[in-house]
């Protein structure tokens, strides 16, 4: 079973985010650190989960278990349900997307066991703040 850890992060709310997915697949391991742009925290956590689906899907995986500190995400996608209609559609993806797979899990895990996952959102958002930079 391929394991994927993944979080969103923001400096700000709203402010420069990212997404970061790591993946244990067989002893083998995969980073993605993705600038996401501006935007709030939790959306970056949605935006990390649908980005994380995609990159499965891409992959061929069918058997995952994801895992991840926001319980906001976690609850959503237990309940297929949002209350802040904002993240509706990027939940409504992200479950047709899950439903795609053999076998889907996810799992909420405390910050704590999600540190490669947080490492890689933080380094996506100095990726973001050095595009700015660029542009000036």
């Amino acid at each position: 079973m391929i394991e994927v850890f993944i979080d969103g992060a923001s400096a700000g709310n709203p402010g420069p985010s990212g997404a970061g997915i790591f993946i244990k697949n067989n002893g083998r391991v995969e980073r993605f650190s993705i600038p996401l742009g501006e935007m709030e925290n939790h959306e970056a956590e949605y935006r990390a989960f649908v980005l994380a689906l995609e990159i499965c899907m891409e992959k061929g995986y069918k058997t995952v278990s994801f895992r991840t500190d926001s319980q906001l995400v976690n609850r959503a996608v237990e309940k297929e349900f949002v209350k802040n209609k904002k993240f509706a559609q990027l939940l409504e993806e992200a479950i047709q997307l899950s439903r795609q797979f053999d076998l889907f899990f996810m799992k909420w895990i405390p910050s704590s066991e999600n540190k490669a996952a947080d490492e890689l959102a933080r380094a996506a958002i100095r990726k973001n703040k050095m595009k700015g930079q660029e542009n000036e």
